[in-house]
């Protein structure tokens, strides 16, 4: 396969992987993807008349964090019902996907985008349109899934591994030559190589808190990568992933009856 049409294909499996899942994603790594969103809006220096976008919206979380600054915001998403669901809580959203945004250039003073770098085929080419969309000097910040990952964040690929799962020929795999290094040197690189300046990057730690049934809901709804490998298994091993997934979990029981589980993603942001 060439590089456009790995590129093509992990596109598309994007598309499939987030289709009617809105609800599943709320419920489950909705919550735990909002812990940064504080840093995010600081990052890019988001207040109060600041014309913000929002890209990757999700449910809308940040960009309800960002009017409630002050800011003039508007937010988009790839997959409709997130869109629906920002939507409905209030936010000015609507549908686009990377790298092409129905923005003009020059509309906005800040740029925040709260993991949506690892959901994209051509990091680079969307970057450079998140560049085109900002005014000369304002303000992008990012949050992405980086290299180093907490040990909580292993969990649910460890429990897959334990039950037998095999993951599936369709996972989304970015095209070799569009990859980046995942870590705060290389994103804060890659923000330098398409245009942007005074880049800086840096790891964000965090116990995401969440009970037993609510950490598996979302991979048992397909969200995400693990939720398609997961999803993909027959009714056998599912089960000795579950049961692997309870076992493992045990680690990280806070006495409360949550798992307190250790999260690592990087903060970048730049000038335009």
């Amino acid at each position: 396969m060439n590089g456009a049409d790995a590129t093509a294909a992990f596109d598309a499996a994007e598309r499939t992987m987030w289709a009617g899942r809105t609800e599943a994603y709320a419920g489950s790594f909705g919550r735990l993807c909002a812990y940064p969103v504080p840093a995010l809006l600081d990052a890019a220096r988001v207040g109060a008349g600041i014309r913000v976008l929002d890209v990757g919206t999700g449910t809308g979380t940040a960009a309800l964090a960002a009017g409630e600054r002050g800011a003039v915001v508007r937010a988009v998403d790839a997959d409709p019902g997130m869109v629906a669901e920002a939507s409905r809580r209030g936010v000015a959203a609507e549908v686009a996907v990377l790298p092409r945004l129905p923005f003009a250039d020059r509309a906005f003073d800040a740029v925040v985008g709260n993991f949506v770098l690892n959901h994209v085929g051509r990091p680079r080419t969307a970057l450079a349109e998140l560049r085109r969309v900002l005014r000369p000097g304002g303000r992008l910040a990012l949050t992405l899934w980086g290299a180093r990952r907490g040990a909580g964040q292993e969990l649910l690929g460890q429990a897959c591994a334990a039950g037998g799962a095999v993951p599936p020929a369709y996972l989304p795999r970015l095209a070799p030559d569009e990859d980046f290094t995942r870590t705060p040197d290389g994103l804060a690189a890659l923000l330098a190589e398409t245009g942007f300046t005074g880049a800086g990057a840096a790891e964000l730690e965090w116990d995401h808190r969440a009970t037993v049934e609510e950490w598996w809901s979302g991979v048992a709804a397909g969200v995400g990568n693990v939720g398609l490998v997961v999803t993909s298994q027959d009714a056998e091993t599912v089960g000795r992933v579950r049961r692997a997934y309870e076992r493992l979990s045990a680690r990280y029981d806070d006495g409360e009856g949550l798992l307190a589980l250790p999260h690592v993603a990087v903060l970048a942001s730049a000038a335009a």
